[in-house]
């Protein structure tokens, strides 16, 4: 019976591990300025990454931000949803366009073949973590950065048509 019990309880926690790795499989880095603790997807490549949204127990946490940067350069990002400091589901910006679905074997949509209705999801949550950025920005009168995140908002939304 104790074996039986022992095997639930790895099921359960296996159930609930981000889908493609364990999270101590994961390479994990952190916020330069709040230290904050988080997974950044593989195509973001790697280097100084900046987590704007909420960082519970010392992890991004919820609807936000990753953003590479190089010095005063602006890099690509990740506009998602995080638990744990680990990306759920969303749009990673690049140059040359989008990567969007769940998080899978260290970065966004990677699935070969990505269920259209995932895509949709990644999209608008990305539209609503740019919206939350624009917000603080607004909120820290800067006017500038906040039109632009709110522009490239409407930009995300616009992919799921």
């Amino acid at each position: 019976m104790r074996r039986l019990h022992a095997v639930a309880l790895v099921a359960m926690v296996c159930a609930h591990a981000p889908a493609g790795a364990a999270a101590a499989d994961l390479q994990w880095t952190q916020d330069p300025g709040s230290h904050c603790k988080f997974v950044a997807p593989a195509s973001l490549t790697s280097g100084p990454t900046f987590w704007i949204g909420a960082c519970v127990e010392g992890k991004a946490s919820g609807e936000g931000m990753l953003r590479r940067r190089d010095g005063d350069k602006a890099g690509a990002a990740f506009f998602g949803r995080m638990k744990d400091g680990i990306p759920e589901i969303g749009v990673v910006d690049l140059t040359d366009g989008y990567r969007a679905g769940n998080f899978s074997d260290g970065d966004i949509g990677g699935q070969t073949e990505s269920d259209p209705q995932n895509r949709i999801d990644a999209f608008r949550i990305a539209a609503e973590a740019a919206r939350l950025i624009s917000a603080k920005y607004a909120a820290e009168k800067n006017a500038g950065s906040a039109r632009h995140y709110e522009e490239l908002a409407k930009t995300l939304e616009q992919q799921t048509d």
